[in-house]
């Protein structure tokens, strides 16, 4: 045989091996360690530039929140019904984007239900807060007349409205405080204005940041008409009192001492420092366009992810072992060659899955697993071709030459079919179709490569360069 076309393969089979191994390699040291390690000995931004370089763990292997919400629409105009699921989904992604989750997946399912997977995040009642706080913000006064009288509208536990009407204009709010030795919950009550004076739409940003006592309050800082708006009413009612709202509680109502003209206010009253950065990120990401309601909230544990994880390795290792001796035990030396080519299938299907930054999921698994069998079928397509031709009398060289030419498009028309229904289900398929999908799809093409280049590559090194006389498949 010519050595050039072997030379073209063994470049072509080492650059794709070597490349393979380095993104590999990247993806094993990612999770030999923690995830708090890596945090600790990597900054946030080159945290976020070796994650995109390494294979991710679906929500079934490494845990986390999956949700379902329903969005009420009935209270929304119906001009605007049409997207208002999908600007929910802006919102709650941009929120979810600055919490920091790795991956998530947000997604409509029907008519006005979303579908939230948050995957290694492992505090549900944060998750829920976080994605359903509507974070609807308002400046409104307090009725400084009639505040004094307060406690004759409400009941005595502080729930509400008692039948004593309240004033024209006016509704009844709460500011919540919570006693951080006991947990006990203290309701201050206060008589508000309700016509809104200033909202969240006119926000421009919100952080984190302390006061004097150094207890963390969050800054926000409005737009240039909603700065003019703010400065207006802090001049025009000096001494008062401007109650901060947000979700329909009153968050604190500070007395105006003087015109704030730089368009910033504090809001103060979050119990920890956590707390504080969350609702600074609501905020930021802006309000919901129509509330949701949780349907579905499960939790995989971590525990559930590591069975799985181990299930899926002996799965695949007893897969591979059956198959290995299978091929050995049928076609001999040429078996080993098929089962070395298998070896390096899965080294590029792990280097290409690392490169692209796909998750591997456990259905993921289940495709890996389908790949040994496609991958063999593959190489016994060619085998059988050489001995057809070995049998109507040709050389070995010859044989092997026309059984690979001839195997090509069989093996072609089979791949291509299956990667088509791969397509179909990644294109319709939920989150574990599409890790089957991607694995299954990947998994052909490295098949492929290990058929026709590497098993190619060594026969034509054993007649070209060894010149065996006698081919045992």
């Amino acid at each position: 045989m010519s050595n050039k076309p072997f030379l073209l393969r063994f470049l072509v089979f080492a650059v794709v091996l070597v490349l393979s191994l380095v993104f590999v390699a990247q993806t094993v040291s990612w999770y030999k360690i923690s995830d708090e390690e890596r945090k600790l000995r990597y900054p946030p931004e080159e945290y976020a530039k070796k994650y995109k370089k390494v294979i991710k763990l679906g929500l079934d292997l490494q845990g986390g929140i999956h949700l379902v919400l329903g969005a009420d629409i009935s209270k929304v105009k119906p001009e605007e019904r049409q997207d208002v699921v999908d600007r929910i989904i802006t919102v709650i992604r941009s929120r979810i984007d600055e919490f920091g989750v790795n991956e998530p997946v947000i997604k409509k399912e029907g008519f006005n239900k979303i579908v939230v997977e948050l995957p290694g995040m492992k505090d549900p009642d944060r998750a829920v807060n976080l994605v359903t706080q509507t974070a609807f913000l308002e400046f409104k006064l307090v009725d400084e007349n009639n505040q004094p009288k307060v406690n004759l509208f409400v009941n005595e536990d502080m729930t509400g409205p008692s039948e004593i009407p309240l004033p024209p204009n006016n509704q009844l709010l709460f500011e919540e405080h919570t006693d951080p030795a006991t947990g006990l919950v203290r309701k201050i009550p206060y008589l508000i204005k309700k016509p809104s004076l200033l909202n969240g739409n006119e926000l421009k940003s919100a952080r984190v940041d302390f006061n004097e006592f150094q207890s963390p309050v969050v800054k926000i800082d409005f737009k240039p008409k909603g700065g003019r708006v703010f400065a207006r009413i802090t001049e025009e009612n000096v001494g008062k009192r401007l109650a901060i709202i947000l979700n329909g509680k009153v968050v604190s109502a500070p007395v105006i001492n003087e015109k704030i003209p730089d368009g910033s206010a504090v809001i103060s009253g979050q119990a920890s420092l956590q707390e504080s950065r969350d609702l600074a990120l609501v905020l930021r990401a802006g309000a919901l366009p129509a509330p949701v309601q949780i349907l579905e909230n499960q939790t995989v544990g971590p525990t559930l992810g590591k069975d799985s994880i181990m299930r899926g390795k002996n799965a695949l290792l007893l897969g591979l072992l059956l198959v290995f001796a299978f091929i050995i035990v049928v076609y001999r030396w040429g078996g080993v060659i098929v089962d070395l080519a298998l070896v390096v299938d899965f080294v590029v299907i792990l280097g290409i899955m690392s490169l692209f930054n796909f998750s591997l999921t456990f259905p993921g698994i289940a495709g890996l697993v389908l790949t040994v069998g496609m991958a063999v079928d593959a190489n016994i397509l060619i085998f059988e071709r050489i001995k057809e031709e070995m049998r109507t009398g040709n050389s070995i060289i010859s044989s092997v030459r026309r059984g690979f030419g001839k195997a090509f498009l069989t093996i072609l028309d089979a791949n291509v079919t299956t990667l088509i229904a791969a397509a179909v289900l990644f294109q319709f398929g939920t989150g574990p179709l599409k890790g089957f999908a991607v694995t299954l799809s990947i998994g052909i093409l490295a098949g492929m490569f290990g058929a026709l280049v590497f098993t190619r590559m060594c026969f034509e090194y054993l007649l070209g360069t060894v010149k065996i006389k006698k081919l045992s498949i």
